[in-house]
């Protein structure tokens, strides 16, 4: 049973690992041409430092597939989010892409409905996804219903497609064509320095890219203008695989961790292994009670072959009742799985033969783990055993120590990796921000006309709830994202240096409501007209960036940035305006209500579904228009974390399975060892021995195993989370503390296994291992 239960945990774990390191790596590998999809990237370098953008400028693609023949067809994706009215109902959609009729003979995204080479040709046309369509209409036929986008635009449904697979990196709900945004931002697709575009291209087949790219200068300095470069930058086209683009770190959509794929095909590994070993340690050990059995067939005419058939078959037996377990287990626990990966990895584990990867896996095992059991077992002499002079060879036992030391090594790697992930993700959880985060509720009001007209009328009626504590309006937030502008700044030696710079737009109270710290010069007031036009409030990158030596030398300096210009009148404390796996990048603030889209309120800590509930009565008097959809700035900057919370639940239950197959082992060999002791225990207790000093007799030879195991996890799992570790900005130091854990932890997971069946044995009366000396 324990041979069993451990095989079949372990083929559970390794067989849902190899879902979802499958799954991870399958990522727009369904496109019928994907090996010749390429999206286009861009290096935006400026006097000391380069941006590397996903996005592209709209004219690239277009006039790239004009100018190379190898270039056979290019698409560009606009990403978009707005309200959309269907059948008097509101509906926030941020899932949303402008895309042209290109866009299928690109992608293999198939329409139900619609014809792919005109249902984007038009303005105004829109095609849904099936879900999407459901939602708005029903059971009724969606081909030919209008929606309104924005509360002004109608447009027509022209195509129903089917929903985008899981492991596809961009996702939609929506696609809008082309020609809309044409409509609705007129002159976009002619301007070269504007960034805001997903370029694809598709190639010949067998396109050197290579070549390809090395014409790519000559192309820019034939249609890029001095004028376009926006004061000094330089561009830098390359070609991204579009199966490598979701392990892209530059990419702002979906995005996976090849680093995560090679831990978890690791740790996959290891369990698989320590299932083996409980396996192999098993069967040797109790080769000693099959030795007469071994020697009464082998003097009866037994071949060798026989009988390293017959144990090769038990092993094969035991590992296919494995497989039967394993593979109800995995059923059982996928849904449970999907959910803590936070995707669908799968349904059934007889799609993509997964089924029959576990049965093939449960062979292997059956044949290699009972490989050396069967050679061992079939090679006894009948002679020396039939005597009664069999024992367990040196050879046989230093095996067994070592597979058990190699098992606690794994086990302690794990645990010290489960407790680096948690404190890594505790410190990024609860650093200090720089800024407010907490009973902070942002509202999306999608940069609506209507708001922003009477803005200050609205923020006062808000401001006039109870426990509504303070209201700033902008657009962009810590955690949510912001512009990146071009600008120039006056730098340490007079000159305008060009830089690419993180852009907030904001009110006047935007800085004091999320309680910003000044160091340097001020804050915007109402009580300076020109704040409004001609003023920037920079963090302590930027002047870092430009060389000054202290936050005071910045004050009055020029800038240069989107037709403004003007000085720079605050440096504000650097916050982390994004993830603590990135540096504070430069970054400005400026006062733009017209480009604002969200409204975030201060709100008192006490009552606060009370207060949301006012929040929404108010809004829905004064914006109708729109949906009400709230947030907390908190849990919106703890969103970004998603990926690593889910790597460390995942990274703890695979530890917790590890450990507890090895604990399956250790409790087989303790039961064993405590088998073959019992007549020695029993003229121990005769002879006066105490419980306490049979317990330690039997407990201490494994405990030395798991304490050599500990002294070579230590300085492996350091290496390997020091390595993990490399991949974040601002990261905790690995204590000693997290080793002393880990270690102690085994040792008591060792201690209690053990003793069970230490403690059993000590307890037993010593006359029913005696009686027959």
């Amino acid at each position: 049973m324990i041979n069993i239960i451990g095989l079949a945990v372990g083929m559970t774990a390794f067989l849902l690992i190899l879902m979802y390191v499958r799954f991870e790596l399958s990522y727009d590998t369904f496109h019928a041409k994907a090996d010749q999809v390429y999206r286009l990237n861009v290096d935006i370098k400026s006097a000391n430092d380069v941006m590397k953008e996903a996005w592209s400028s709209a004219p690239m693609g277009p006039t790239l597939k004009a100018d190379f023949p190898e270039i056979q067809e290019s698409t560009r994706l606009f990403p978009y989010g707005t309200i959309v009215k269907a059948n008097n109902h509101m509906f926030q959609e941020d899932r949303i892409f402008f895309a042209e009729p290109s866009f299928f003979d690109v992608f293999s995204l198939p329409l139900l409905k619609g014809d792919p080479k005109t249902s984007l040709k038009n303005p105004y046309s829109v095609i849904l996804t099936e879900t999407t369509a459901k939602k708005y209409f029903g059971t009724a036929d969606p081909m030919g219903k209008t929606l309104l986008l924005r509360n002004k635009e109608l447009v027509m449904v022209t195509g129903i497609a089917k929903d985008v697979p899981e492991n596809s990196q961009f996702k939609f709900d929506i696609l809008y064509s082309a020609p809309t945004l044409e409509k609705l931002d007129p002159g976009v697709m002619e301007q070269w320095g504007n960034f805001g575009s997903y370029t694809f291209l598709l190639l010949a087949k067998g396109t050197n890219t290579n070549l390809l790219e090395s014409k790519f200068p000559a192309f820019l300095k034939k249609h890029i203008s001095e004028e376009n470069r926006k004061g000094g930058q330089n561009y830098a086209l390359f070609l991204k695989p579009l199966k490598d683009i979701y392990m892209d770190p530059r990419d702002g959509l979906e995005q996976g961790s090849m680093s995560n794929v090679y831990i978890f095909s690791v740790v996959a590994l290891f369990i698989l292994l320590i299932a083996a070993i409980n396996f192999i340690n098993l069967t040797t050990a109790r080769a000693s009670e099959r030795a007469k059995e071994v020697g009464v067939r082998k003097v009866i005419g037994a071949a060798r072959s026989q009988l390293t058939m017959q144990f090769l078959g038990e092993s094969v037996i035991i590992c296919l009742i494995a497989f039967v377990f394993a593979a109800l287990l995995v059923s059982l626990l996928l849904p449970l799985f999907n959910q803590l990966a936070g995707k669908t990895i799968g349904t059934d584990i007889f799609e993509q033969g997964y089924v029959f990867i576990l049965l093939l896996i449960s062979l292997l095992i059956g044949l290699a783990a009972g490989a050396y059991p069967a050679l061992a077992l079939s090679g006894f002499k009948p002679v020396v055993i039939l005597k009664g002079r069999f024992s367990s060879s040196s050879k046989g036992t230093w095996l067994r120590k070592g597979l058990v030391v190699f098992q606690f090594t794994i086990s302690i790697i794990l645990i010290v990796g489960t407790l680096v992930v948690y404190n890594q993700l505790n410190f990024m959880r609860n650093q200090p921000l720089g800024f407010d985060k907490d009973q902070m509720l942002t509202l999306d009001f999608g940069n609506d006309d209507g708001v922003i007209k009477s803005y200050e009328t609205i923020k006062n009626e808000f401001k006039s709830i109870p426990n509504v504590l303070a209201v700033a309006i902008s657009h962009g937030l810590p955690g949510v994202g912001s512009a990146n502008a071009h600008s120039a700044f006056e730098n340490r030696q007079g000159a305008m240096q060009p830089m690419n710079v993180n852009m907030y737009d904001v009110d006047y109270d935007f800085i004091p409501v999320y309680g910003m710290k000044i160091i340097a010069g001020r804050t915007f007031s109402s009580a300076f007209p020109s704040d409004s036009t001609k003023s920037v409030v920079i963090n302590e990158a930027t002047v870092k960036s430009l060389g000054y030596i202290s936050p005071n030398q910045a004050i009055g300096k020029k800038f240069e940035q989107w037709g403004r210009d003007g000085q720079i009148i605050g440096v504000v404390k650097d916050f982390h305006y994004r993830s603590l796996q990135e540096n504070v990048e430069p970054l400005n603030m400026r006062v733009n209500p017209s480009n604002a889209r969200i409204l975030t309120l201060k709100i008192a800590a006490q009552n606060i579904p009370a207060t949301i509930a006012a929040v929404e009565n108010k809004w829905k008097v004064l914006i109708p228009q729109r949906p009400f959809n709230y947030t907390f700035v908190d849990a919106n900057f703890n969103k970004q974390y998603a990926t690593e919370e889910r790597f460390g639940q995942l990274f703890m239950y695979f530890a917790v399975l590890a450990i507890f197959i090895s604990c399956l082992g250790l409790l087989g060999l303790a039961s064993y060892s405590t088998l073959q002791r019992t007549r020695e225990i029993g003229i121990r207790k005769v002879l006066g021995a105490s419980i306490p000093g049979i317990v330690n007799l039997l407990s201490k030879e494994f405990l030395q195993l798991v304490l050599i195991a500990a002294l070579i996890a230590f300085p492996l799992s350091w290496y390997g989370m020091n390595s993990w570790l490399n991949d974040y900005a601002y990261k905790i130091n690995i204590s000693w503390m997290v080793f002393a854990t880990a270690g102690l932890l085994a040792f008591m997971i060792a201690i209690i296994t053990v003793s069970f069946q230490a403690i059993k044995a000590s307890l037993a009366n010593p006359v029913k291992s005696l009686r027959s000396e």
